[in-house]
């Protein structure tokens, strides 16, 4: 009967397994429902009941070492208010052990201390709040255990408990929000407990084992532990820190997930609750002691690998290696030593280091805000230098310009000057001659010598008259070359006012307006050199007739007749020569020279305007290279900052090339570490599957034992009845050979009588057998009873 009861139990024990993989919170779902209805009722006395309930069937289990196991930890957990707590020491030694897997939800509440928190009562308020991380945690609640069947359907209860506790935790730590690494830790809780239960546990993890600010935006708690790390494997393992600084290898290139996950991505699930076992008992030191341990067993590998092989190791082979000695494993992590004070000095070493590179980091920032200054400021000076020096170039040019008209004014004031001095000196000499002529008129003469003055007077005033005609006309032809000579020259203000203008203006590269300007510059040339030769023909023309006029002055000759006529005096006049008229031969003369002078300024102006236009065009040119030089410049400052951009561009696409490809790198890591774990899911199928399937047949064959005991009997009756039935056979087969052999010799006897005996002999022979015969046929139907009630028993017997 005791063996009955057991099998009973275990049976249920496997049912409860079977339908709930989260055993623990099957056994405590009525509990958990009527704490929800009742509110008076504790959740301590309904912990208590349910570590009662277990350790008490663990109790009648026998007397094994796992049996002991379950009475400890459910006494542990069941007096853990009233001294349990005391006793941690033996509680680390145990969790070292492993918690058997119904106490284990129970214990991980109670060894972190969410057992009796505050938080759960907040829970179902966190639930009807709305959260900013909702639509990433539905993004990847598909990732996060994908081929485990509690995860596997989309939108089952798994998936939803999932994000329940996760949205939960969002809005209750609003500063760290949503990670995708914290869903694998609670998705590992919810396989062994409920959610309220869950988000508690998950809440006192980030609280009080220093995962709340590893999961920070800023994670500056794994960058800590990746550099404490690093310095124990330099510290423990050498030759492998060595190793992985030739190759490029950093510690958060295979450790990350480590820490962040607690190994969920990269060992099977019994072997992550081992550690999580751990971790809630001590802390984070047993991630840095089962770390060094899986360097320190893959040490002689590892140095053969490059940074592929390295990430290849950690994804494959390391996990079949803890699993196939895990046991071996955790004793060797629980050897290593690591000194608090040094991890404290480590601790010190990483916040010195951080907070110089933000100092660095500020300082290159401000650096660089200021060197964006200066460039701005440096380009402004430059628009401004190059400002400065067109317009120095500007006035160096109209300085040159204004200087060159002042030299010319100089010239020509100083022409005029001279030309007054003479002629002020010609004043003087022709006031000395009139004032001898009048000492001579004043003395007496004859009458007739008085006459003859008179007429020659007279014939003088003729002349004079006629002179003054032609002085007039003279003077009026000088009005009207003076009159074009203003015109010219207000043309010629003009057009240089208009070179001015073009010369301000930036000139044109058409080719076209080169050719008009340099037409209208050889018309206007060519008008001028029109009018000086006209003047110069005029003034040729009088200069050739002063010159007759001056050679006949100079011939001496007699005084003749006085002409009865102006014209005869003119010619008299010519011929003669007098004070009045050397006075009127020296005023043309001047003012023939004048005329000369004037033709001379105006071809040099010609000249000038010719040499302003050619330095125009050369000015124009120079414009043109400066402005081809400055696009150039343009071009080329273009093409470099062009060139600038490129590279930065190509810096940057190589960057983001490095970082697709690191991205990649980790994607293809955790596809197959997802692999692995996918692997491993099947395995652990596979075993539990077979697991159960041993245990049917026990518990099938404990059923034909129990059959077989209570069927003993029956089987030695039918044993009985066989061996009765089969001497009845044997004396059966006896009686039929001897009547065969009877019914031989009868039949032989009949042969041989004649055939009038036969209608006598055939009722006696007929009345003689029938009793021998009735007699076999009643044995042969008996036999036939008997071996088919027997054939019936024997079928019956397999069925059961």
């Amino acid at each position: 009967m005791a063996e009955l009861e057991l099998l009973k139990k275990l049976e249920e024990a496997n049912r409860l397994i079977e339908s709930d993989t989260k055993s623990l919170n099957s056994l405590s779902v009525g509990t958990a429902k009527s704490q929800g209805s009742q509110s008076g009722h504790s959740r301590t006395s309904s912990l208590a009941s349910q570590i009662s309930v277990l350790s008490g069937s663990s109790q009648e289990l026998g007397d094994t070492g796992e049996d002991d196991l379950w009475t400890t930890w459910g006494d542990i957990l069941k007096h853990w208010d009233m001294g349990g707590k005391r006793k941690m020491a033996n509680v680390k030694d145990l969790a070292r052990k492993g918690i058997p897997h119904h106490f284990r939800g129970m214990a991980w509440q109670v060894l972190c201390g969410a057992h009796d928190s505050s938080d759960k009562s907040k829970y179902s308020a966190y639930l009807r709040t709305q959260s900013a991380c909702e639509k990433v945690i539905r993004r990847d609640i598909a990732r996060t255990y994908p081929e485990h069947d509690f995860f596997k359907k989309k939108g089952g209860v798994g998936q939803e408990s999932l994000f329940n506790v996760m949205k939960a935790y969002s809005i209750h730590d609003r500063e760290v929000g949503y990670c995708q690494g914290s869903a694998f830790i609670v998705g590992l809780l919810l396989m062994e407990m409920p959610e309220e239960d869950s988000f508690a546990v998950l809440v006192k993890i980030m609280q009080d084992y220093r995962m709340r600010e590893m999961f920070k935006p800023s994670m500056a708690e794994l960058g800590l532990c990746m550099y404490q790390l690093d310095t124990l494997v330099q510290e423990h393992i050498p030759d492998l820190y060595v190793h992985f600084q030739s190759q490029a290898i950093h510690t958060n290139l295979y450790a990350s997930s480590w820490f962040l996950t607690l190994f969920t991505t990269s060992l099977p699930l019994n072997i992550s609750c081992r550690i999580m076992d751990c971790f809630l008992s001590e802390g984070i030191e047993i991630i840095f002691r089962i770390a060094l341990t899986l360097l320190t067993i893959g040490k002689h590998e590892l140095l053969l690998l490059d940074m592929e092989g390295v990430i290849k190791y950690f994804q494959s082979e390391m996990p079949k290696k803890f699993e196939a000695d895990q046991d071996a494993v955790f004793s060797m992590a629980f050897l290593i030593k690591i000194n608090q004070k040094k991890m404290k000095r480590l601790e010190k070493e990483y916040t010195t280091m951080k907070s110089k590179e933000k100092e660095d980091e500020i300082e290159l920032r401000r650096m660089r805000t200021e060197n964006r200054l200066l460039r701005q400021r440096i380009d402004m000076l430059e628009t401004e230098s190059s400002e400065l020096a067109d317009r120095l170039i500007q006035g160096q040019v109209t300085r040159a310009e204004e200087e060159e008209t002042a030299f010319a004014m100089k010239r020509e004031l100083a022409a005029i000057k001279q030309h007054d001095i003479n002629t002020n000196q010609k004043l003087v000499e022709a006031r000395d001659r009139i004032k001898n002529l009048e000492d001579l008129s004043s003395k007496p003469t004859s009458l007739e010598e008085v006459s003859l003055r008179t007429e020659i007077i007279e014939q003088k005033q003729e002349m004079i008259n006629c002179l003054q005609d032609e002085l007039i006309k003279v003077r009026l032809r000088d009005a009207e070359n003076e009159e074009t000579i203003k015109s010219l020259r207000g043309k010629i203000s003009e057009s240089e006012e208009e070179r001015k203008r073009e010369r301000e203006d930036i000139p044109e590269h058409n080719v076209a307006s080169l050719q008009e300007e340099l037409a209208a510059s050889k018309l206007r040339e060519a008008e001028s050199n029109l009018a000086l030769k006209d003047l110069r023909s005029k003034v040729s023309e009088l200069n050739t007739m002063w010159q007759k006029h001056l050679k006949r002055s100079e011939n001496p000759g007699a005084q003749s007749e006085v002409p009865s006529t102006p014209k005869k005096l003119l010619g008299s006049l010519l011929e003669g020569k007098s004070d009045a008229a050397k006075l009127e031969e020296e005023l043309m003369t001047s003012r023939l020279r004048e005329v000369e002078g004037m033709a001379e300024l105006k071809e040099l102006r010609l000249k000038v305007m010719e040499l302003e236009t050619k330095t125009h065009v050369i000015h124009n040119q120079l414009k043109r290279r400066t402005e081809e030089v400055q696009k150039l410049t343009d071009l080329l400052e273009e093409g470099s900052r062009k060139e600038t951009d490129l590279q930065t561009q190509l810096r940057e696409s190589k960057r983001k090339y490095t970082d697709l490809e690191g991205k990649l790198k980790e994607d293809l890591m955790m596809a197959r570490i997802r692999d692995t774990e996918n692997s491993q899911c099947v395995a652990e199928l596979t075993q539990k599957i077979s697991n159960l399937e041993f245990k049917n047949q026990e518990q099938t064959t404990e059923d034909d034992l129990t059959t077989s005991l209570n069927e003993s009997d029956r089987m030695r009756e039918l044993q009985d009845k066989v061996a009765s039935l089969r001497a009845q056979v044997t004396r059966l087969a006896l009686m039929n050979s001897k009547l065969t052999q009877s019914l031989s010799m009868h039949n032989l006897a009949n042969s041989f009588d004649s055939d009038s005996d036969t209608s006598g002999s055939t009722p006696h022979l007929s009345r003689s057998v029938s009793p021998s015969q009735s007699s076999l046929a009643m044995s042969l139907s008996n036999f036939s009873s008997s071996s088919l009630s027997l054939q019936k028993t024997s079928q019956s017997q397999p069925e059961q």
